[in-house]
């Protein structure tokens, strides 16, 4: 899950999940399993996202919990 992305959208902008989503131009079951990790944001959206929260890439979206080639499977 995106910790810091939930927190942001639901106590800095107090935005829904279809507020947000719709800002992205995705559907609201896209954005969910995309802040809950099941899918990955695009480099697009995750821009978008910054400018949303006037706050850097890094800031949001890193570290992941997983680099590539490090979960065990």
């Amino acid at each position: 899950m995106q910790i810091k992305l939930y927190n942001l959208r639901k106590n800095q902008k107090h935005l829904t999940q279809k507020e947000l989503a719709a800002m992205l131009g995705i559907s609201t079951k896209s954005y969910r399993d995309k802040e809950l990790g099941h899918q990955q944001f695009t480099q697009d959206e995750m821009f978008k996202i910054s400018d949303i929260f006037n706050a850097k890439l890094e800031d949001i979206f890193l570290p992941r919990k997983y680099q590539t080639g490090t979960k065990n499977k």
